[in-house]
C-alpha cells in the first residue's frame, strides 16, 4: 500500500529540516541562508499583494513572500507560493536563448520555499521546491523540480540518521562490487584507479573512504542550486540536482541525485529523453538523445549520445560513448565507442581506446568462479565483432582482429595484432604491427588526442605519445620474450634441450645477427592463452627490429629534447639524482597520467602513515609528478639505453651523441616516410577505389592525398626535428 501522509495545507513549504536533525538554536533556513547570504529582500506592500492577487496569484502566507526593490510585480502571474519565497528584481525584459524568447517573470507555476534571482524567467513549472536559482536563469515547462533535505547531489555520503544501505557506491571494474568506490564531486580517473587497484590494503581503503566523507558534512537542509544563465526547458523530473552556471537541459525525462558541473567556459548539456540518476557530470560534459546513466561519473568534456547506457561506470575526460552499453567499467581519458551493438562490461580500459561495432568485451558467467575482468593498456582497439573471455589482459596499443576468442588471453606485446586462426586452431600474434603497417594511424592518434583535450583545469598530465615509459618498458620486455621464444624454437627444431637462459642467449644471437634461420622457425609462445592450442608469433625478426628501432628513437628523441635545454653537466646531475643503473622502474598508468612506481609507492605510504590526509593533497601529488615528468623520463631513457646497449654514463661524450643523434634523425625520416606510405595505400588500392568512377570523384569524397593536413603536419614536424638535431650535431662536432 502506498504510504500517503496528510498534513495541513498551511504547512506546505515549512519544516524542511526534520526536527530530529535541526541543531539547537537554528531554524530550518540556516543552511539556505549560508548558501544564499543576500539580505536585501523586503516584505511585499499591501498594494503589491493586491496586484498579485488580481493577477491570480495565491499564497498561504504573503508575509513569507519577500522581494527585492526594483521588482515589477506585474511580471508575476498565476503562481502559487508556499513557505518562504524570496524573489529578485524582475523588469520588463525578455531572455533569448537559441532563438527562443522567454519573458522575464514568474508565470503559471507552483513555487515552494525558493530563492529566485534577478531577471529570471520561470513559466509552467508545476512544482518547484527548495531551490536557490541565480540570475538570468530560464526554467520553462517542467513537471517537477524539487530538492529533499537529505540531498547528496550524487556524492557517496550519508546524512545524519541514514542507514548504510542507502549509500551510493560505484561498482567499477568488476560486477561483484569487489572494487567499488564512493563517487565524489571532483573525482579524477587517477583517484578511481587507486581506489579500485589496491583492494588488499585495508589501510588505504579506509583512508580513501575517510577522504571522501570529510569533504562533505552530514547535515540536513541544503537546497538545490541553479547557476547563472542556466536554461532548463521541457523536462519532466529534476530532483536533488545541483547545477552550475551556463548549463542547458532540454527535454530530459528524469534527473535525480546529480551534480552537473558547468561554467561559462565549459558548458554542460543534457538533451532529449535522458534519464540520469545518482551521478556526477564534470564541466563541459554532455548527454543527448535517450541516454540512460545510473551510478556514474562523467569526467570533464566526456559525452554520452544516442541511447548510450552507462551504469556503475567512470568515463574519463574527452571520451565519447554512444549507441551502446557500458557496465561496471573504469575508462580512462580519450575513449571512443560509437556503435549500437558494442558492449563493455567489467573492464579497466586505460584510455586512447576505440571499440568497434559488434565488439563484446564482457558477458561474464563463463566459469564456476566469480565474475571476471578485462584489463587493457592504453590504445586498446578490439575490431569488428570481437568477443573476449574474462579474465584477459592486454599490453598497450593492442589491436584484435575480428573473431570469437574462446579462451582467456594475456598478451604482453605492445603495438601487436592478435588474430584468431579458427581454420588452423591457433592464436596468431604479430608484435609491433602498428610500427610496421599502420604508422599513419599511430602517429595521427597522438595528435588527435592532444587536439581533442579540451580540459581547462588539467589536474592530471595525460600522456598521449605512443612512445612513453609504459610502452617503452613493455617493448623492452618484449625483446627478451622474442629472444626466448625464438631460441626455444631453434632448440626444438634442432632437437636440443636447454633452459630459458639458453633460449634467451641463442635467440639474442639469432635476432641480433638477423640469422636466416629465424624465418624457418615455427616460433610459439607460452602463457598467452588459457588453452592447449598453439600461440604462434609471426614476423619475429621484423618485430624485434621494429621494437629496437623505436626504443632507440625514444631514447634519442628524449635526449635531444633534454640537451636542447640543458648541457652535459646537467645530465651528470640528473644521473646522480635518479641513479642511472637502477631507474628501469615500472611505471603505472594512473588515470591517464604515467607515474613511476617508486613515486607512487611513496604516495601510498604517506597515505597509510597519514602524512597525506585529503584528496586535495593527492591531486597536488599528481601536479608535482607532472612537473618532474620530463626529467624522470630522461632518467628512464638513460636506464633503458644502458640495459639495451650496455652504455655507461661515461660513454656519453660528444662523439657518442653525434652518432646517436644521426641515427635518431634517420629513424625520424623513416617514420615520416612510412606515415606517408601507409596512408598512400588507401589511394592506390583498387578495391578501395572501385566505388569511384574518376579520380576527381574520389578526391571530392575522400579529399586529395596531396592536401592531407596530417601528412603536411608530419613533414613540418620532420623539418623542425631535423633542424633541432642538426643544431645539436653542430654543437657536438666542435
Amino acid at each position: 500500500m502506498n504510504q500517503i501522509k496528510k498534513h495541513k495545507a498551511d504547512q506546505l513549504g515549512y519544516n524542511f529540516i526534520p526536527a530530529a536533525f535541526l541543531p539547537a538554536g537554528k531554524d530550518e533556513y540556516y543552511l539556505r541562508f549560508q548558501q544564499n547570504p543576500a539580505t536585501d529582500y523586503r516584505p511585499l506592500t499591501k498594494q503589491e499583494i493586491t496586484i498579485l492577487q488580481s493577477n491570480r496569484n495565491r499564497s498561504t502566507n504573503w508575509d513569507d513572500v519577500l522581494v527585492r526593490d526594483g521588482i515589477d510585480i506585474h511580471l508575476i502571474e498565476e503562481c502559487t507560493f508556499y513557505g518562504l519565497v524570496r524573489i529578485g528584481k524582475l523588469e520588463q525584459y525578455f531572455l533569448e536563448f537559441s532563438e527562443v524568447k522567454f519573458p522575464v517573470g514568474l508565470y503559471h507555476s507552483q513555487i515552494v520555499s525558493c530563492d529566485i534571482g534577478d531577471h529570471v524567467s520561470i513559466s509552467n513549472v508545476k512544482f518547484l521546491a527548495h531551490y536557490i536559482i541565480d540570475e538570468d536563469v530560464i526554467i520553462a515547462n517542467v513537471n517537477e523540480m524539487s530538492c529533499t533535505s537529505h540531498a547528496k547531489f550524487g556524492n557517496g555520503i550519508l546524512k545524519e540518521g541514514e542507514n548504510e544501505n542507502v549509500r551510493i557506491w560505484l561498482e567499477l571494474c568488476n560486477e561483484n562490487a569487489g572494487r567499488k568506490v564512493l563517487p565524489f564531486d571532483g573525482m579524477l580517473a587517477g583517484d578511481a584507479w587507486l581506489w579500485t587497484k589496491y583492494r588488499g590494503d585495508q589501510q588505504l581503503m579506509n583512508a580513501f573512504q575517510q577522504f571522501t566523507e570529510q569533504q562533505f558534512d552530514a547535515l540536513h537542509g541544503y537546497y538545490g542550486t541553479v547557476g547563472k544563465r542556466t536554461v532548463i526547458k521541457n523536462t519532466h523530473i529534476i530532483k536533488d540536482v545541483k547545477i552550475g552556471t551556463d548549463g542547458y537541459i532540454k527535454g530530459a525525462s528524469k534527473l535525480k541525485n546529480l551534480t552537473i558541473n558547468s561554467n561559462d567556459k565549459a558548458r554542460s548539456q543534457i538533451g532529449e529523453g535522458c534519464e540520469m540518476v545518482n551521478g556526477i557530470m564534470g564541466v563541459g560534459s554532455r548527454a543527448f538523445y535517450g541516454v540512460k546513466a545510473v551510478r556514474f561519473i562523467l569526467a570533464p568534456f566526456s559525452q554520452l549520445k544516442y541511447g548510450a547506457r552507462l551504469i556503475n561506470s567512470y568515463l574519463g575526460e574527452n571520451a565519447t560513448v554512444s549507441c551502446c552499453e557500458v557496465l561496471n567499467s573504469l575508462i580512462f581519458p580519450a575513449h571512443e565507442q560509437h556503435h549500437n551493438n558494442s558492449f563493455l562490461c567489467a573492464a579497466l580500459v586505460m584510455g586512447q581506446s576505440n571499440m568497434a561495432a559488434g565488439a563484446t568485451i564482457g558477458s561474464n558467467h563463463n566459469s564456476r568462479g566469480a565474475d571476471g575482468e578485462i584489463q587493457a593498456g592504453r590504445g586498446f582497439w578490439p575490431g569488428l565483432c570481437v568477443s573476449l573471455k574474462h579474465n584477459s589482459r592486454f599490453a598497450s596499443f593492442t589491436m584484435i582482429a575480428k573473431g570469437n576468442y574462446p579462451a582467456e588471453l594475456d598478451i604482453p606485446f605492445p603495438f601487436s595484432l592478435i588474430s584468431n586462426d579458427e581454420q588452423n586452431n591457433k592464436l596468431v600474434i604479430m608484435p609491433a604491427y602498428w610500427f610496421m603497417y599502420n604508422m599513419y594511424a599511430i602517429q595521427r592518434n597522438e595528435r588527435k588526442f592532444a587536439d581533442r583535450d579540451k580540459r581547462i583545469e588539467k589536474l592530471q598530465r595525460l600522456e598521449f605519445d605512443c612512445l612513453a615509459p609504459d610502452t617503452v618498458n613493455e617493448m623492452y620486455k618484449s625483446l627478451r620474450l622474442l629472444e626466448q621464444f625464438a631460441g626455444k624454437a631453434f632448440y626444438k627444431a634442432n632437437k636440443m634441450i636447454g633452459s630459458d637462459a639458453d633460449y634467451i642467449k641463442k635467440g639474442h644471437s639469432l635476432l641480433e645477427h638477423e640469422s636466416p634461420a629465424i624465418s624457418k622457425l615455427n616460433v610459439l609462445a607460452s602463457g598467452f592463452e588459457n588453452s592447449k592450442r598453439p600461440v604462434q608469433i609471426i614476423k619475429v625478426q621484423e618485430s624485434f627490429n621494429a621494437y629496437k628501432k623505436m626504443l632507440l628513437f625514444y631514447i634519442g628523441s628524449d635526449l635531444a629534447n633534454y640537451f636542447e635545454n640543458n648541457n652535459s653537466d646537467n645530465l651528470k646531475e640528473l644521473v646522480q639524482r635518479y641513479n642511472f643503473h637502477n631507474n628501469s622502474t615500472e611505471w603505472k598508468n594512473v588515470g591517464g597520467q604515467l607515474i613511476a612506481e617508486n613515486s607512487l609507492d611513496d604516495l601510498l605510504e604517506k597515505i597509510r602513515t597519514k602524512q597525506i590526509k585529503t584528496w586535495t593533497e593527492i591531486h597536488a601529488f599528481y601536479l608535482q609528478e607532472a612537473k618532474l615528468y620530463n626529467e624522470q623520463k630522461t632518467a628512464h631513457a638513460l636506464s633503458i639505453l644502458h640495459n639495451l646497449t650496455g652504455t655507461q654514463v661515461g660513454d656519453i661524450d660528444n662523439a657518442f651523441l653525434k652518432a646517436f643523434f644521426e641515427q635518431t634523425l634517420e629513424t625520424k625520416e623513416w617514420i615520416t616516410k612510412v606515415v606517408y606510405t601507409s596512408k598512400e595505400k588507401d589511394y592506390k588500392n583498387s578495391f578501395k577505389n572501385m566505388v569511384y568512377d574518376t579520380k576527381e570523384e574520389m578526391e571530392m569524397v575522400l579529399g586529395s592525398f596531396d592536401s592531407n593536413s596530417f601528412i603536411h603536419q608530419q613533414n613540418d614536424e620532420m623539418a623542425m626535428f631535423k633542424t633541432k638535431i642538426e643544431n645539436l650535431l653542430k654543437s657536438y662536432s666542435k
